[in-house]
């Protein structure tokens, strides 16, 4: 398989065709969200996976998440296994499409930053399930964090981060950071290492995420007519926990997922 990376033709004809289906989809999808959450979501929050079964609230999750990516013309491809709950996931990060392309496959409690807690109905969907608010710089908001996080974690739902502390571009693997695999290492659980991968006739397209200067909703407006893209989600081999060392556990999960990302089949 190529691993040659491209980007979205200049000229596509077909995107005003495709706003005309993929818009009304969407808003009805969106208002079957808000069902959802209503009638499901917001009172099974506490639920967690028993002895490897999924409890529907998660089962509910991934469908909306799944079917919310085709929308979008992204077709969600697993590779490898997900652990069994709790586990913590780690995976890069290039845009907003990462949170629900993991949720396709689990259903993990994310942290993101706190402005998404204020944004209409965004924010609320993002609460009910289960994400984790953090205001970036604050060593205050980031000790609450990884407290939540451990307490969940040890509570038996997974939880998922995205080490680079925000998003890269046009295919760059930024720096990990390590601190917050220190909460992996409180609450004594695995740590997984996710690589999420864009592609289009198995070549990888690296501008599927945010571009340079593009905000939320310019880059949710052009996924939108985007051709279709499979949106791969790679469940890497579990980094070996190492007190003493949690700098060479983000190495180490650092270099696994960008392996996968050049190389699919490595």
């Amino acid at each position: 398989m190529s691993t040659e990376t491209v980007s979205a033709p200049d000229r596509d004809l077909l995107r005003p065709l495709r706003y005309l289906w993929r818009v009304p989809l969407l808003l009805l999808h969106v208002v079957l969200g808000v069902f959802l959450c209503s009638l499901i979501l917001s009172w099974n929050r506490g639920v967690v996976m028993k002895n490897g079964e999924e409890p529907f609230a998660h089962r509910t999750i991934r469908w909306w998440s799944t079917v919310l990516l085709r929308i979008f013309g992204l077709r969600s491809v697993r590779v490898g296994q997900p652990l069994e709950d709790p586990v913590l996931f780690v995976a890069n990060h290039t845009s907003w499409v990462d949170i629900e392309l993991l949720h396709s496959q689990r259903a993990a409690c994310f942290v993101a930053k706190a402005e998404i807690a204020s944004w209409p109905l965004v924010g609320w969907l993002a609460a009910n399930g289960g994400t984790i608010f953090h205001r970036r710089g604050s060593n205050h908001s980031l000790a609450t964090v990884m407290q939540v996080m451990v307490d969940r974690l040890r509570g038996g739902r997974s939880v998922a981060v995205f080490p680079e502390g925000g998003t890269g571009h046009n295919g760059v693997l930024r720096v990990f950071h390590a601190r917050i695999f220190q909460a992996a290492l409180d609450a004594e659980v695995a740590v997984q290492p996710v690589a999420l991968r864009f592609a289009r006739d198995g070549r990888r397209v690296i501008d599927a995420g945010f571009r340079d200067g593009e905000n939320f909703m310019q880059n949710f407006l052009r996924l939108l007519g985007e051709a279709p893209l499979d949106a791969e989600v790679h469940f890497l081999a579990p980094v070996p926990a190492t007190p003493d060392a949690r700098r060479r556990m983000a190495e180490l999960s650092r270099e696994r997922i960008a392996a996968a990302l050049e190389d699919p089949l490595a």
